[in-house]
Formats: structure tokens, sequence, C-alpha cells
């Protein structure tokens, strides 16, 4: 018992170690923040999340290695333009057949429930193991910058065009990620180019502070929570305090996602 125990942390400080140096990950340390402009939170773990949107060629590979159907990209291209017409569901099935790839437990069950590294369902995404989508208000945070925020109205900056790809320079498509500045913590794209899923259900803010929100309500709407707005929209939907939603099922030519991973 004792050297399984001892084996599972050493694949997992090595798993962490590779992430730390992957040059696809950025380190999100904990903090306090003001969500959507009305509601205090605080994160009290620190998180790794992509510094790009997931591309073509990554959940092409995820395809080939299990036999899924690729999506459309519309003639746009592939490569590393970001995915698009992937379901919330498709997403999730990504991150946990990455993390199955590379030994560490998967994040989400067959009902679309985190789980934590002994495979219970956990409403505490500081618990989560495995590679999944970011919570609502992780991707928030890290838009804004994190801890080393300064307060842009976009990812990055207060000047859209700066940092986005959106309806007045996108030429009516998506663009190859990380061609635009990054935000204050080097995460490129979070306003525009593609809406991302969030593994939120969609519901109304709370009224009181949050420490680690989460919302799998099963009282809420159905719909999951997309941020961050696409080629397709005005600066007014790219800004880091907006929100949107989805059916899960849905799948749209303007819809793709990053993920993320708690720092164990």
């Amino acid at each position: 018992m004792k050297k399984t125990v001892l084996l599972t942390i050493c694949i997992l400080l090595l798993a962490t170690f590779m992430l730390a140096k992957s040059e696809n990950f950025v380190l999100v340390e904990k903090g306090s923040f003001t969500m959507g402009d009305l509601l205090n939170v605080t994160l009290t773990y620190n998180f790794y999340i992509g510094k790009y949107e997931v591309a073509f060629d990554e959940y092409d590979a995820f395809c080939s290695a299990t036999g899924k159907s690729k999506p459309g990209d519309r003639g746009w291209g592939r490569g590393t333009r970001p995915v698009i017409n992937v379901s919330w569901w498709d997403a999730i099935a990504y991150c946990n057949w990455l993390s199955e790839k590379e030994k560490l437990p998967k994040a989400y069950d067959d009902e679309g429930n985190l789980l934590d590294q002994d495979g219970k369902i956990t409403t505490d995404p500081s618990k989560v193991v495995g590679y999944r989508l970011p919570t609502e208000a992780e991707w928030e945070y890290a838009a804004r910058g994190g801890n080393k925020s300064k307060g842009y109205k976009y990812a990055g900056s207060s000047t859209v065009g700066d940092v986005a790809w959106y309806d007045s320079n996108s030429g009516n498509k998506t663009q190859e990620v990380g061609k635009k500045a990054p935000n204050e913590l080097g995460l490129y794209d979070m306003s525009g180019n593609v809406w991302e899923w969030c593994s939120d259900l969609y519901g109304n803010y709370s009224s009181s502070a949050q420490t680690n929100p989460y919302n799998n309500n099963s009282t809420a709407d159905s719909s999951r929570v997309d941020r961050g707005g696409s080629w397709y929209y005005s600066a007014t939907y790219v800004r880091v305090a907006y929100r949107d939603y989805y059916s899960p099922t849905r799948t749209y030519y303007r819809l793709g996602f990053r993920i993320c991973r708690t720092v164990p």
C-alpha cells in the first residue's frame, strides 16, 4: 500500500514538473478579484491554464487516437487555428483523454461531474487533479491577469484590437492562436477568436462573496458557461466581464475551449 501511494505521489510530482516546464501552460497564482464587476471572489489555490486555446492539431490528435470524427473547419484551415464545432461534452472528453494519456486521474465522470484524485464526485475545483475546463471564476481571474492584473477592459489591454480578433478585424473567420498581444500573465486570445467553454452550469451570480466558486447546481439552467467572445462579435462581447451560455450538446463555428489543471 505504501509503495502504491509513493508511486502515485511521484507520478503527480513528475506530471506537475512537466506541466510547469511546458511552454503551453501558464501558472495562475491564487488571489481575490471582482468578478463581473459585482461579485467578490477568492481563489485559494494555484492553477495552470492553457496559454492558447486548444488548436485543431491538438484536437485532431485526440480524434485520431480515439476514432472520434474530426470537427469541420469551414474551409478556414486547421493546424494552429482554434478548434471549433466542439460541444461541451467533446471538450471534457478531450480533457479526460489527455489526463489518461499522462496517467492522471480523469477530471470528469460520464455525467459531467468533477472528480477528485480518488474518483469521487466533488464541487471543489482545488481537489481535481486531471485536465479540465476552467471554472468560470478561474477563467475570468486568468483573463483579467490574475494577481498581475492592471484592470484592463479586455484580456491584456483596454484597446480591443491589440489583443482580440473580433468582428472589425478578424476577416470573418478564426485566426491562428497567439497572433495578438498576450495579457499580463502571458495568455493569448482570452478576448475574441472563439468563445471558450467553462466547466460551470450557467446561473445567476450569488449576492454574497464566494470562495472557489463552481456552479454545478442541478436546479440551475442546464446550459454551460462560455466566455471571451469570438471573431464574429463586437468589442462589447469580448470584454473580460462578459458571459454567455450554450447547451452542452451545441457545436458551433464560433465556439472552442482551453484547458487547465489545479496545481497538486
